[in-house]
Formats: C-alpha cells, sequence, structure tokens
C-alpha cells in the first residue's frame, strides 16, 4: 500500500558553513564530506511512509552525523614546535626542536657543566649502567610531545639526569617566551610546574 511521502528535509539539519543535508534544495553550495557521506548512505532522501521505522533511523543518523561535525570541525588548530632555547630553572638550557612532528628537546648549557675533577658532566645517575658515561651535553631530555590544542603538547617524556628518572610530561606555550610544563609520575595533580624562558644561545662556558 502506497503512503504519503515523509522526508527527512521535514526536520531540516544544517552543519555550520558546509552544505543543508536533507532539505531537497538544488543549491551550488560546496559539498562537505558529511554531505557526501549521507548521500552515499541514502539519508535525506523520500521514503514511503510504510517504512517509518527505516525513516527514523535515517534521521537519527543524520542527527548524529551533524552532531560529529559540530564536535569535530573540519579544520583542526595544531601547535606548531616553538624551536629555540629554553631556559629551566636557570640550571640548564634545553634547545626545542622539531622531532619529525613532535616535540623534543636537548641540553644546549649547563650551569655546572664540569665535575670536580674539571671533567665535562656525565649521566651518572642513569639506572642503566652502559649509559652512565655519555655526556650530558647534546643530550635529548625531552621527547614525544604531540600536539594536543593550538598551544599544547602532551604524553610526552622528560628525563632528569639529578636523579636518573624519566617522568610524563605536558607544556603549554603561554607567550611567546615562556613555556610552563607539568613533569609528573601518575598523576598530574601530584607533579611539579616547571617554567621555561625563551632565551639567546650564549658563548660562555657550559655551552654545548
Amino acid at each position: 500500500m502506497q503512503g504519503s511521502t515523509i522526508s527527512c528535509s521535514q526536520v531540516p539539519l544544517s552543519l555550520p558553513g558546509q552544505l543543508q543535508l536533507g532539505n531537497g534544495g538544488g543549491g551550488a553550495e560546496e559539498e562537505s564530506v558529511p554531505t557526501r557521506a549521507a548521500a552515499i548512505l541514502g539519508w535525506g532522501r523520500t521514503l514511503s511512509s510504510s517504512s517509518g521505522v527505516s525513516h527514523g533511523r535515517r534521521c537519527a543518523g543524520l542527527a548524529l552525523l551533524a552532531l560529529m561535525a559540530l564536535l569535530f570541525p573540519r579544520t583542526m588548530a595544531f601547535a606548531a614546535v616553538p624551536n629555540g632555547v629554553w631556559l629551566i630553572d636557570g640550571k640548564a638550557a634545553v634547545q626545542i626542536f622539531d622531532c619529525s612532528g613532535l616535540l623534543c628537546g636537548r641540553i644546549l648549557w649547563l650551569q655546572v657543566s664540569r665535575d670536580p675533577q674539571g671533567q665535562l658532566n656525565r649521566d651518572r645517575n642513569n639506572p642503566d649502567p652502559a649509559l652512565r658515561q655519555r655526556r650530558l651535553c647534546g643530550l635529548t631530555i625531552l621527547w614525544d610531545l604531540r600536539s594536543v590544542g593550538p598551544a599544547r603538547w602532551g604524553g610526552g617524556w622528560f628525563y632528569n639526569p639529578d636523579d636518573g628518572k624519566t617522568y610524563r610530561v605536558s607544556a603549554e606555550l603561554k607567550s611567546a617566551n615562556l613555556i610552563v610544563a607539568r613533569i609528573y609520575l601518575g598523576v598530574p595533580l601530584l607533579g611539579e610546574t616547571k617554567t621555561l624562558l625563551r632565551v639567546a644561545h650564549g658563548t660562555s662556558d657550559g655551552w654545548c
């Protein structure tokens, strides 16, 4: 038995900055990925009232697609790695650089760069005896920080040569010359905050 036609266009949904779905219009607006997906899945087509259950499911799916477009914008903003030299606690400077799209950092200056015998300081507190003779100057101590927002990174690691331990780390660029990092084991709330200040590369003793 043929019934009256029902369309999802009776409840029009529009995605911000994208073609309205289910409006039955013939405009020449740019077609977005969600729009093409809707067309492939058949959402927005005119259905018979005898298939109301299927129609309801398709309309619900269309609403879900619109919600996903709101939660996951077409353009995501990611942070560019703030390349340069950054001073930590006045005791060490690290060179922050891009390593395959991630944020990494290596020691570039140490306030105390030599031991009492006048030799360059080495990684003597490393838990691996095989690594205790490597020099601290040039050692990568920050790695795997991933962009999680326009000026934030997370999920990375920080190696502290002072105690030989490796910590989790997250960081936020507060200004062009200031980074605030959170270093922790387990729970960020129980960690320690470090401030990194952008500085110029020096030439005095202690620079790598």
